[in-house]
């Protein structure tokens, strides 16, 4: 027959079970606290801001403004660091191995890293909807189609009417195999129903050359790089791709207007961080950008690199990015585009 305990090991139990109750109750309500706590010393040291690609593009430039003015409202250094390289996957590929504390940000162009890990997701060193917590859509910076003077083609109608005379003659210009400009013209021949010639470059400048040379005819190009050419008049603006007019390029109707329903192209950028910071540091940040978006200047210094200044929440931001690589995985898989 068992022994029952004695009174003084049932007391010593009773303690255990108690001193244990207590710590996991306090456990829990330092780790309660300690989120709002974060959120309040956050930053306490530098930030840095990661460019995935060489100073003096769009992404860097608008990186600038970002880091110059989350400076201020955080009261903490927020540095600018180029990691250039596979075509902004290696930058981004840093950050999303990053430690997940909020001191390291990507200033990213959504729309490449869209497209890249969609042509090639063995070879992207992260799943962009998994691998990062976006923080804000903060710019975008609009498409144009422009045609070499020598087209005879006034309006986008009549570029359509050209291409669809002559199939496969008429030359679009790209900036690369896989790029915005090359998925937009893609995405162009499908809704149109075209068949053009892709001429891809090795960057925008020298396909720009060649467009105001007349080695090609046509071309889906930013508007900042083709501004300065409309303006001279070495090239023609026949629409934009964005839903509402462009604000830099006055009396060019936008794709939809001038005959293409739902034609719609942008490149996106946005901040985000690595997967699984805490939350009350992204609220912070997204409150923080908020704010920025809204000072006048900030819209004018993105105004004048041809981007359009946003902000959405960080759910905006997470649905923008999904939907933004559902578009380009449907081109790339329906034109059957294969990564270099």
């Amino acid at each position: 027959m068992p022994q029952s305990s004695s009174p003084v090991s049932l007391f010593q139990a009773l303690r255990r079970s108690l001193l244990r109750t207590a710590l996991a109750t306090l456990a829990a309500a330092s780790l309660a606290g300690w989120m709002p706590a974060q959120a309040q010393d956050y930053p306490n040291r530098p930030v840095r801001l990661v460019v995935p690609y060489p100073p003096g593009g769009a992404t860097d430039v608008i990186g600038r403004v970002m880091a110059q003015k989350l400076s201020s409202h955080l009261g903490q250094q927020v540095v600018v660091e180029n990691r250039a390289g596979a075509g902004g996957n290696l930058g981004a590929g840093v950050v999303a191995k990053s430690p997940a504390d909020g001191y390291t940000l990507l200033m990213g162009a959504l729309t490449s890293h869209s497209i890249n890990a969609a042509l090639s997701p063995a070879t992207t060193p992260f799943d962009l909807q998994k691998s990062f917590a976006p923080i804000a859509i903060v710019g975008r910076v609009p498409l144009v189609f422009v045609v070499n003077p020598g087209v005879k083609a006034n309006t986008l109608a009549e570029l359509i009417a050209l291409a669809k005379a002559k199939p496969g003659s008429l030359a679009f210009a790209s900036s690369g195999n896989g790029s915005p400009q090359h998925l937009a013209m893609e995405m162009f021949k499908r809704m149109a129903g075209v068949d053009v010639l892709h001429v891809p470059y090795k960057g925008s400048g020298p396909a720009m050359v060649d467009l105001v040379g007349g080695q090609v005819q046509a071309m889906i190009e930013t508007a900042p790089a083709a501004q300065p050419h409309i303006k001279s008049g070495k090239l023609r603006a026949l629409a934009t791709t964005t839903l509402q007019p462009v604000d830099t390029l006055p009396g060019v109707p936008t794709a939809t207007q001038a005959g293409l329903k739902g034609f719609e192209v942008s490149s996106m950028f946005g901040i985000a961080a690595p997967a699984g910071t805490p939350d009350a540091v992204v609220q912070k940040l997204s409150a923080e950008l908020r704010k920025i978006m809204a000072e006048p200047d900030v819209r004018e210094s993105l105004l004048s690199q041809g981007a359009v200044s946003t902000w959405t929440t960080p759910e905006g931001a997470a649905q923008a990015i999904a939907a933004e690589h559902a578009k380009w995985a449907q081109v790339i898989r329906e034109g059957n585009i294969k990564g270099e």
